[in-house]
């Protein structure tokens, strides 16, 4: 690539192997439109470094935890605009085209309305009230793609370093320099986590985390909870 790129993608990962590839393989037109994408590792057990590095334009490794991942790839990104990307969600065709337009626009920060893939009425719901809330309280979830750009992440601190809702934190801070622009077009995420505890408990689980964290819980003790198997 010369020249600055258009947007850095951040992706962190984590044993991401079954999934990565696929994942890497959807932003090649977007690193094509002048992309750079920055995969992340937290120090994966598997392959997942291996089958991304010929598919992205850098593969770093980090503390493992989203926020110290993300922080990590935006430090090494060369863009001024910041686009941090889960591993198991996918961009719309025209993610780039709608981040630029809500950057000219004066929006400092935003994300994309979110689908969660093969998820039924019931995560169909589930994705409408995310958006819808999104959209009420100006916080975005990493599943919903942030995009900053880097002035404003820069002048928040960046993510916090904080073991669970470090996405629910950064948005509360970039509320204070703007509102979210917050997209209609879709990202789909993956249902997997659902799927693993069951559509109900997750849901159940997911909002009892959020309200635990707004009423002052531990963020460690949160992601414990969230994640036994990674404690």
């Amino acid at each position: 690539m010369t020249g600055a790129p258009c947007i850095s993608i951040v992706v962190p990962a984590l044993d991401e192997a079954a999934g990565i590839g696929a994942s890497l393989a959807a932003l090649q037109a977007f690193r094509a439109a002048g992309a750079e994408v920055i995969v992340v590792d937290g120090a994966s057990r598997d392959a997942t470094r291996s089958i991304a590095a010929p598919l992205a334009d850098r593969v770093i490794e980090a503390p493992r935890g989203r926020a110290s991942q993300m922080n990590a790839g935006a430090a090494v990104a060369r863009a001024d605009a910041l686009l941090f990307l889960h591993a198991d969600t996918t961009l719309p065709a025209a993610a780039l085209q709608a981040i630029a337009a809500a950057l000219r626009e004066g929006h400092a920060w935003g994300r994309f309305d979110v689908t969660i893939a093969r998820g039924g009425a019931l995560l169909r719901l589930v994705g409408a009230m995310m958006n819808a809330r999104s959209r009420l309280t100006g916080i975005a979830t990493g599943d919903q793609a942030i995009f900053v750009r880097r002035e404003a992440f820069e002048r928040v601190g960046r993510f916090p370093a904080i073991a669970l809702m470090e996405d629910v934190a950064l948005a509360k801070k970039l509320k204070r320099v703007s509102r979210p622009a917050c997209l209609r077009e879709r990202v789909v995420t993956s249902d997997r986590r659902w799927r693993a505890r069951g559509t109900i408990r997750t849901i159940v689980l997911m909002w009892w985390l959020r309200f635990a964290y707004a009423m002052g819980a531990d963020p460690g003790t949160l992601a414990r909870r969230y994640d036994p198997g990674r404690a």
